[in-house]
């Protein structure tokens, strides 16, 4: 990803390149002069520092704070010193960051620009909550600049800064999740350079005592907020798009991709006022749009209804949601039924498996979530307090009751206990190392403080691991690479709490603390349980290590099937599917589970001759046939269900090199991506399109092609409704069960055909076909689907050569470019 960021860096302005709205924004705030950046890891914003500027950090100060608040001030440090910088976090964030924010807003002195990328998810995908912050925008004075495209995100932080600096305010810059995942065309803006503000009036004005915050009031009432309204009024990125005056829709943000969508395809006189901003609202322009309007006007935007509120206060007549109306984020279906379009076809008639999000097989959380499970069933634990983090999803596992916020399980089991002191020994607070560093430790400090007896256990896998793996406080190192100095453990102790330290994966040792940790809590003791010595698997080497059953000892009691990479098997005795991580090299969780000791670790022998499989030699280099004679399609549209772990998002990348080999840079190429917690094993979705599209989301009888991964898949809500009637639907006979669900509540291949019942479908088992190539993970069986795809109309318009060179464009790599090209050439031929 280094190479590909820096790359983007330097290109020569007017490059395309088809990029994640976070990875547009980050290449921006480099060619757009930002000096600094930091932030908190929080879905949908961290690929900006993650993936984006990490990757350059000669060009750009960049860093992961502890938390948002700290990290708003240390970018209001940076402003101080006179350097623009960028401080990243989803909207829960702003809240845990408000002090800062609140009295930075109000700050009206030369100083670098502070820009607030603040991305929302108002579904929510993986936020706890869908609250608008527009309204404490407002109340603020501060502008919110709401891209609505891929390349408004790419010039977003430059146009920030501008605003910044010319008066003297913090700048709000709030994508739509959507937008911040999915991905579009950009062209590169051209590169800009910015010295160094140089302070005028030295540093005592940046103060909170009351005399200075009631003149800063004053000063941002009276004069930041009547230049920052002007502004907007005459700023050419208000977009009015005229059509006949029979219906009006304003919108801004990512609505403004589904407006206009639905504009293309049902309703082509639609009048559109497409706003730049949130806040201020240029109220002059908005209302001679209104006044142009014969018919009906609505306001289209997510979250709350901030715009349209504020339309109705001031005397015009506009159409939204209603006030108890729960929708939150629109969708071009959506947006088309609220105009008055009915578009939907039926829906298929079987409900779809229930597939919630887990976590990943050999978790290091796992032996810790079935011991508190077993407790609970003995009656030893009442209620489990939780917090944010994957640590969430032990909920599904019966291990975790509650979640608040950052930080505050334990803070939450202390107010439990001090009212029913009876259930300090038979509750426990559940928390994750990076969490506790981020908000965690001041409960720690308080429990301490106030000395009220209990147990806290911090599960500490040294990553901040839900949003990816950004490192910690208890990381190996820190972003900039430096080796970690802080000590959990000890900096426990040093507060004063009883800690006891347990290994990840040893079942014994974490039973036990918690029995003596519980009998201690009533006998007054507040003690700390760190279980570790467990990374997260998605940061460690895999590991080789897997499990066999004894069949002469097995009982086939069922209780080693305690995670997804081990299932029953057709005899009835335990198997290991190729979602086995074997545990990180550690005990594995189901060898531990069984009383019966049937099943063994194994290891590959290492003198052994490797046996991985024989690929032919893939060619080096593919000679590209001439299009110029080949009439290809004005637009290509599919959609990809799966489950988390699948290989969708490998789908995007190929078919986003395709498209542009084939000529559709010229236009517009989007690609849509499921993130967040739906990764972890739940249902994902992405979409692809090319030509004349608008959005990443697609309207009813669109796309060209659907795919299914898992073949329960096909049957979530909205999904067969997208597919053109003259499409294909392209269904693996994969079957991914979810832990615990019962067999009969998996539809039966009977069911599923009953639903697919006058569609056009091709059934496949392209899992067996990835196997058969001697993939022992059937990890291939994308790269499989792929190629019959690629023969699949109107998709076998492009000549194979294309496909090839844009298989081989996504990883070059010798071992893995023969290996797919042989998972590919299989698919063309099933």
């Amino acid at each position: 990803m280094a190479n590909q960021i820096r790359q983007l860096c330097d290109a020569a302005a007017g490059t395309t390149e088809v990029l994640q709205g976070n990875i547009a924004f980050a290449v921006g705030c480099v060619r757009g002069g930002v000096h600094a950046a930091d932030g908190y890891p929080g879905t949908p914003s961290t690929e900006v520092i993650d993936r984006g500027l990490s990757e350059v950090q000669d060009r750009i100060t960049v860093g992961w704070s502890v938390n948002e608040a700290i990290a708003s001030a240390v970018a209001h440090g940076h402003s101080m010193a006179g350097r623009d910088c960028v401080v990243t976090m989803k909207i829960p964030g702003l809240f845990q960051a408000a002090d800062a924010f609140t009295t930075g807003a109000l700050y009206g002195m030369p100083r670098g620009a502070v820009v607030y990328y603040i991305a929302s998810d108002f579904i929510p995908s993986a936020t706890q909550h869908t609250i608008d912050p527009r309204y404490l925008f407002r109340s603020c004075f501060v502008p919110v600049l709401e891209p609505r495209n891929h390349q408004e995100m790419h010039e977003a932080a430059a146009l920030a800064v501008d605003i910044a600096r010319t008066h003297r305010t913090q700048v709000v810059v709030m994508p739509s999740g959507d937008l911040c995942h999915s991905e579009g065309l950009v062209r590169m803006m051209a590169p800009q350079s910015r010295e160094p503000v140089e302070a005028t009036s030295g540093y005592r004005e940046f103060n909170a005592l009351p005399n200075i915050a009631r003149a800063n009031y004053d000063r941002a009432v009276k004069e930041r907020m009547p230049a920052l309204t002007a502004m907007v009024e005459r700023s050419p990125l208000n977009r009015w798009e005229k059509g006949s005056g029979k219906m009006g829709v304003i919108t801004y943000g990512i609505c403004d991709m589904y407006s206009r969508e639905v504009r293309k395809s049902c309703w082509h006189d639609l009048d559109i006022l497409s706003l730049a901003f949130s806040n201020p609202l240029p109220m002059d322009l908005i209302r001679r749009f209104h006044e142009s309007i014969r018919g009906p006007v609505f306001v289209i935007e997510d979250g709350y209804r901030f715009v349209q509120e504020s339309l109705q206060l001031a005397g015009l007549k506009v159409e939204g949601k209603a006030a108890e109306d729960p929708l939150t984020e629109w969708t071009p279906t959506l947006v088309a039924q609220r105009l008055g379009f009915e578009l939907m076809r039926q829906r298929p008639s079987v409900p779809p498996v229930p597939r919630p999000p887990s976590i990943c097989p050999g978790c290091p959380y796992r032996l810790f979530a079935l011991e508190v499970a077993a407790m609970r069933n003995k009656g030893l634990i009442d209620v489990v307090f939780g917090d944010i983090g994957c640590y969430a999803l032990l909920y599904f596992l019966n291990a975790v009751d509650t979640a608040l916020c950052m930080g505050a399980g334990e803070a939450t089991r202390q107010g439990f206990v001090l009212s029913h002191p009876n259930e300090v020994s038979r509750c426990l607070a559940v928390v994750g190392d990076s969490t506790e560093c981020h908000t965690g430790m001041a409960a720690t400090r308080n429990a301490v403080y106030r000395n009220i007896a209990g147990v806290k256990v911090i599960l500490d896998n040294s990553w901040t691991a839900m949003t990816g793996g950004q490192p910690s406080p208890t990381s190996p190192a820190n972003l900039a690479g430096q080796a970690m100095r802080f000590d959990l453990p000890a900096t426990l102790s040093g507060h004063g709490a009883k800690v006891v330290v347990v290994h990840a994966y040893d079942r014994t040792e974490i039973r036990e603390a918690l029995k003596t940790a519980l009998a201690e809590a009533a006998e007054g003791v507040f003690s700390t349980i760190v279980v570790r010595d467990g990374q997260c698997l998605r940061q460690s080497d895999a590991s080789t290590q897997r499990v066999t059953a004894d069949p002469d000892v097995c009982k086939q009691c069922g209780l080693c099937l305690v995670c997804p990479g081990i299932e029953k098997g057709p005899d009835g005795a335990p198997v290991v599917t190729q979602l086995c991580s074997g545990c990180g090299g550690h005990t594995p969780a189901c060898v531990q589970m069984c009383p019966f000791g049937a099943l063994h670790a194994v290891s590959p022998d290492a003198s052994a001759p490797a046996t991985a499989p024989h690929y032919p030699k893939p060619p080096e280099s593919i000679p590209l046939p001439d299009l110029s004679q080949t009439q290809l399609p004005d637009r290509l549209s599919l959609a990809i269900r799966g489950v988390g772990g699948q290989g969708n998002l490998f789908f995007g990348r190929v078919l986003t090199r395709l498209a542009f080999l084939a000529g559709y840079g010229e236009h517009n190429i989007v690609k849509g991506e499921t993130h967040g917690m739906a990764q972890m094993g739940g249902p994902v979705i992405s979409t692809f399109a090319c030509g004349d599209v608008v959005s990443p989301m697609f309207l009813p009888s669109t796309a060209d092609v659907l795919i299914a991964l898992e073949q329960g898949e096909v049957l979530r809500p909205g999904f067969l409704e997208v597919l053109n009637p003259a499409g294909t639907v392209l269904l693996a006979t994969t079957r991914i069960v979810p832990l615990g669900l019962p067999a009969d509540k998996y539809p039966t291949d009977a069911q599923i055909d009953e639903a697919l019942r006058g569609y056009a479908v091709r059934r496949v088992d392209v899992l067996a076909r990835a196997l058969e190539l001697g993939d022992p993970t059937g990890r291939m069986a994308n790269v499989v689907m792929l190629g019959l795809l690629s023969s699949v109309k109107p998709f076998d318009v492009f000549p194979v050569e294309l496909w090839h060179e844009a298989l081989r464009s996504v990883n070059a790599a010798p071992a893995v470019w023969a290996a797919n090209y042989a998972a590919f050439n299989a698919g063309r031929t099933m």
